[in-house]
């Protein structure tokens, strides 16, 4: 497994932020799925998702600061995926950090696992990148 992690500033206060993101808008600032169907319960939020030709399914809880999610099932491109995607106040706005550990589960773990933390680097980046753009 691998971890990457990022970091920036966004021009929105946290409880804009708290407005703005919910499940559905984080995975499609990611840019890899679109949402076919999201269903809140009292265990959290399940997201259906599709893209690049795959179907995943995604278990979101809502923190205090932010979002904690994973990919659930068999389907998806990751064996596992966790993410918890947080924010504080500063500087009339808000610092968003996102945390993800991921492993693709194939042989030659240091290989696949790497490829892994690059695809979510970019994901992560897009994520940032979108929500910045939103604000």
């Amino acid at each position: 497994m691998r971890t990457v992690e990022r970091t920036r500033f966004v021009d929105a206060t946290p409880a804009e932020l708290d407005r703005l993101l919910s499940p559905s808008a984080i995975l499609e600032h990611e840019g890899t799925f679109s949402t076919v169907e999201s269903t809140a319960g009292d265990e959290g939020t399940r997201v259906t998702a599709r893209g690049g030709g795959v179907e995943a399914m995604f278990a979101f809880q809502t923190l205090d600061d932010g979002f904690e999610y994973r990919q659930v099932g068999q389907r998806g491109p990751f064996e596992f995926m966790e993410t918890t995607l947080t924010y504080a106040a500063e500087n009339h706005g808000s610092e968003v950090r996102v945390r993800s550990t991921v492993s693709l589960g194939l042989p030659l773990p240091a290989l696949s696992d790497r490829l892994a933390a690059w695809k979510r680097r970019g994901e992560l980046d897009r994520l940032l990148d979108g929500l910045a753009a939103e604000v």
